[in-house]
């Protein structure tokens, strides 16, 4: 059961931060030209969030670490991809990003699992008993 849990976080982490994010890191001038025109106030701090949602968050996802937090960042950024990014898309263009708002939708709720660290650093171990 725990590697149904981890597989596809662990895979979907690592490649949404070193496939996609980490190819947008710093936010080049045509993804903040991009965001600008969806109609986003100050488009390089959006830019610069969806970024780092990307980044930070696909190696957050991957490591299990503060996974339901790196979850929702990355739902939120993935849902405005597929919705408003990618509005007039064939679904076919929407499918990376439908694919990582499924996968982050299933860490929220899941968690990291017995794999990750949120489970090494915060599960209480208790004594055995005698």
């Amino acid at each position: 059961m725990d590697a149904v849990v981890t597989l596809p976080r662990f895979c979907v982490g690592y490649w949404l931060a070193t496939r996609f994010g980490w190819s947008k890191f710093p936010p080049p001038e045509w993804f903040v030209s991009d965001v600008g025109k969806l109609g986003f106030p100050v488009p390089v701090v959006f830019a610069w969030a969806a970024v780092m949602a990307e980044v930070v968050g696909g190696a957050a996802l991957a490591a299990g670490l503060a996974t339901r937090i790196a979850g929702a960042t990355i739902a939120v950024t993935m849902l405005v991809a597929a919705l408003v990014q990618k509005a007039d898309a064939s679904l076919w263009e929407k499918l990376p990003s439908l694919g990582f708002l499924w996968v982050a939708l299933y860490a929220i709720v899941l968690g990291s699992g017995r794999f990750g660290l949120d489970y090494l650093l915060f599960t209480r171990k208790t004594p055995a008993s005698t």
